[in-house]
């Protein structure tokens, strides 16, 4: 593909990392920046299964050593288990790195958003290669020496920021190449992050099945093979990436009457700097932080709650959870596994589907979908459980799981349609807060609602009812501040004159009438048809693959 140098600047002036070098040439393809978006997020998505680490980094010494005793039986603290080597680690203190992704995803994100719009989505998925998979190789380095700080700073601490960056990288290139499906587009990438544990999880265990001895689990040559594997994968998405020129659309599309006419799809642009200061920032800040809250509220405790509710009436026996015997309570629970894996389908479908209807009804009328709905399911979950219906129960905490993924996907069209498309992805990674504050918001109220239910002597099977309906309150709260998302005053756009610099100091310039991009799809039959093909084929064969083994767990739920 030939590269569009921008006017005045010498050949092979651009460094091969520069947003400069990226500007799509004649007869680009657009429809090659989705799977060069989702070679990166299928990767770090991966965040999301590191769960399965988990019990076999917690018997590292153990397995090596029989007889080693773990840190918590000696009494020793959180703080002495990150440079113990005499123990193994407790599940509780690996927990951590799960929660430093997603605090260093939120942080990484708001910060470095605005040097992603200048610097180009090429250089972020670069540096968010390097982070995440050298994390992961530093993690490696900690299994090896068996000191848990080095697990903390390389997959917490230095993979969270390349979640971070990794996360946002493709937001604002999408949403300038697709301006007719701004949701899809998005919902394409986001749908990966959600998939990429469903690659990644199945993977590692095989992988650790594969390099178990009598004396070693696996963990870490997995953990160096995914960071090798992965590294491959976002390198080459990120030099997938390409950026439209200023002005690109594509051939014979105009906005359409009604979206021209839509004061909630805003023409102009609103610079990062000043989004702090905006009302609807923190409207739709606290509408994502209510949905992400109660999904994750509802996916946190999706197994124990399906085994204490239904009982023994998933294996056809009639009793209550606390009369079951150990074989019937572990049949329980791979019934159990299998609605997880299905809530895990519902979670990536929801993100592409719902995503794509907010291109037909509108961004916010597809989040009041999300609340309104959502508070009815959600109230509906203890009658149904109540009366015993399984189907009901089952049906809704799927919809319930889509609307969560949903939410994730939409959002960034939401922030262009409102703020522009100038810095969406600045602005998207500001959003991010809002995942962080939900991680933790979600998980305790669920947490400490249950056990302080338990300990007012509820039975298990009616410890959520009251939990359910805390939830519906809070999405009551999203659906009120969406509903109060209104278009901007004219006071927070950037000026003409203030827009011209900052596509200056973006490097943007207007090669349209150089490069005849504007033609759009008509002149794609200059990009090969089997490069796409291809290109599509290399993330969508591990993505069905990934899909086929959820089925397969999946499975188990309705035998």
């Amino acid at each position: 593909m030939s590269t569009v140098l921008a006017p005045g600047l010498a050949p092979g002036g651009p460094g091969l990392l520069d947003k400069e070098r990226i500007i799509a040439g004649p007869g680009f393809n657009r429809w090659l920046v989705p799977p060069a978006a989702l070679a990166i997020h299928l990767c770090i998505g991966m965040a999301y299964g590191f769960s399965v680490f988990w019990l076999p980094l917690s018997k590292t010494l153990a397995t090596a050593v029989p007889g080693t005793a773990s840190c918590a039986s000696q009494g020793v603290g959180f703080f002495g288990e990150l440079f113990a080597s005499n123990c193994d680690w407790s599940i509780a203190t690996l927990g951590w790195m799960y929660t430093l992704f997603f605090v260093f995803l939120g942080c990484a994100a708001a910060l470095w958003g605005g040097w992603l719009e200048r610097a180009g989505p090429r250089k972020a998925g670069v540096v968010a290669a390097f982070c995440w998979c050298g994390g992961m190789l530093l993690s490696a380095i900690g299994i090896s020496l068996h000191q848990f700080w080095l697990m903390i700073l390389g997959s917490g601490v230095i993979g969270g920021i390349g979640l971070g960056l990794g996360y946002i990288s493709p937001v604002s290139t999408l949403i300038k190449w697709f301006p007719d499906r701004r949701g899809m587009a998005t919902g394409m990438a986001i749908m990966g992050f959600g998939g990429g544990a469903m690659i990644g999880s199945p993977l590692a265990v095989d992988l650790m099945k594969a390099f178990a001895t009598p004396t070693s689990n696996g963990v870490l040559q997995t953990f160096v093979i995914l960071a090798v594997v992965y590294f491959v994968f976002m390198l080459g998405g990120a030099f997938g990436y390409r950026v439209p020129p200023t002005g690109w659309k594509p051939k014979g599309w105009t906005p359409r009457a009604t979206q021209a006419s839509n004061a909630m799809i805003t023409q102009r642009h609103v610079h990062v700097k000043k989004v702090w200061g905006i009302p609807q920032f923190w409207l739709i800040w606290m509408a994502l932080t209510m949905n992400v809250s109660a999904g994750i509220g509802v996916i946190g405790m999706a197994s124990p709650m399906l085994q204490e509710v239904f009982g023994g009436n998933l294996i056809g026996v009639a009793k209550r959870f606390s009369e079951l015997d150990k074989s019937q309570l572990a049949a329980i629970a791979a019934v159990a596994g299998g609605f997880a894996a299905l809530l895990s389908l519902f979670n990536i479908a929801g993100r592409f589907f719902w995503a794509s209807m907010s291109d037909l009804f509108g961004r916010k009328m597809t989040y009041s979908i999300f609340f309104v709905l959502g508070m009815v399911l959600y109230a509906s979950l203890p009658h149904s459980a109540a009366g015993g219906s399984k189907l009901l129960f089952v049906g809704a905490a799927c919809i319930i799981v889509s609307m969560y993924g949903g939410g994730f996907a939409t959002v960034p069209a939401y922030l262009a349609d409102i703020f522009g498309t100038q810095f969406v992805g600045a602005i998207h990674g500001r959003l991010l807060t809002a995942w962080s504050t939900a991680g933790i918001l979600g998980p305790v109220v669920v947490n400490y609602m249950r056990e302080y239910q338990l300990g007012l002597g509820l039975p298990r099977e009616q410890v959520y009812n009251q939990t359910m309906y805390i939830l519906v309150g809070m999405l009551a709260i999203g659906l009120v501040c969406n509903l109060l998302v209104r278009p901007l005053p004219d006071k927070w756009f950037m000026t003409d004159a203030e827009l011209a610099e900052e596509k200056r100091l973006a490097h943007e310039k207007a090669v349209l009438a150089e490069s005849n991009l504007g033609t759009g799809d008509a002149d794609q039959l200059a990009t090969p048809t089997a490069k796409v093909v291809l290109a599509w084929l290399v993330v969508g064969i591990p993505l069905a693959w990934g899909v086929y083994r959820t089925l397969l767990a999946a499975a188990k739920f309705f035998h």
